[in-house]
């Protein structure tokens, strides 16, 4: 199944302890189900120092389930994600407007 939420959209947490909370995805993993959202899902993970780098606690975006994502239409409102065709292309369209992503 094509991927209905790709690296770029701006999205909007629906569950979870950012709920509410909008950035913009930076990776997504299909297989897993799953997307890296910019400055949400935060944890802390303890890194060894080395020669090149700092050691100590360091804050990392952990993934998001994509079930818990929805993309922000023109309104600001999530929105759900359909495809249609727009000629002889596939295009993704927000299904609470209408628009094209």
């Amino acid at each position: 199944m094509a991927a209905k939420l790709k690296k770029g959209d701006k999205v909007v947490v629906l569950t979870g302890k950012d709920k509410g909370k909008e950035g913009a995805i930076t990776s997504v993993d299909p297989k897993a189900g799953k997307a890296i959202v910019d400055g949400l899902n935060i944890a802390i993970r303890h890194v060894k120092q080395s020669q090149n780098t700092q050691g100590g606690r360091v804050p990392q975006a952990m993934p998001i389930d994509l079930s818990n994502l929805a993309i922000v239409d023109a309104n600001g409102k999530p929105s759900r994600v359909g495809f249609k065709m727009d000629g002889d292309k596939k295009v993704r369209f927000a299904k609470t407007t209408g628009d094209v992503i």
